[in-house]
């Protein structure tokens, strides 16, 4: 991407915003980020592994309008929405909007943007599950999902942001 700046002597230069392989496009105005929230197949910390399908019955009864954007699982701090939530063949693709007159979520864009944070927490009630008493790991088929967080420390290591814009150029972040 490329766009033109004003230089001091009145002259256009050209801005460079280089965007990795994994960048998704379709992030159009400040504040919008995305990511994934869930990844299917993988243990998280909590020994729960989340199925394909598991979130399909969640998302169909309450779409993106009704599962909360909040800030570290605090109830008393929703700092956005969810514009669109979907699982995929990977896990549960998230893009939300930071609510920018809100100043938690100012400062979230800020540190989304300086690398500092980028963990995506689930918030949930467990509809069915079965714990597999060889390696203790609880499988869940079916999710009730409430919310999901921007967090410091993610459960399950790899729920990250991966494309913050700011209304300048994307900052890419690991999906490591």
């Amino acid at each position: 991407m490329s766009a033109p700046a004003p230089s001091a002597h009145g002259m256009q230069r050209r801005l460079e915003a280089k965007l990795g392989p994994d960048a998704l496009l379709g992030i159009e105005s400040g504040g919008q980020f995305e990511g994934y929230a869930s990844l299917f197949d993988l243990p998280d910390l909590g020994k729960d592994v989340v199925a394909p399908g598991a979130f399909a019955s969640s998302l169909a009864r309450r779409g993106p309008r009704g599962i909360r954007l909040l800030w570290q699982h605090d109830p008393s701090e929703p700092i956005g929405q969810w514009l669109l939530l979907r699982e995929d063949r990977r896990g549960l693709f998230v893009r939300g909007q930071l609510s920018l007159a809100v100043a938690r979520a100012r400062e979230t864009l800020a540190l989304m943007r300086d690398g500092a944070i980028d963990g995506l927490s689930i918030g949930f009630r467990t509809v069915r599950a079965r714990t597999d008493p060889r390696t203790g790991y609880r499988r869940l088929s079916e999710i009730d999902l409430w919310e999901i967080s921007i967090v410091t420390f993610p459960l399950l290591p790899q729920a990250r942001v991966s494309a913050v814009k700011t209304g300048g150029p994307a900052r890419i972040m690991s999906a490591a």
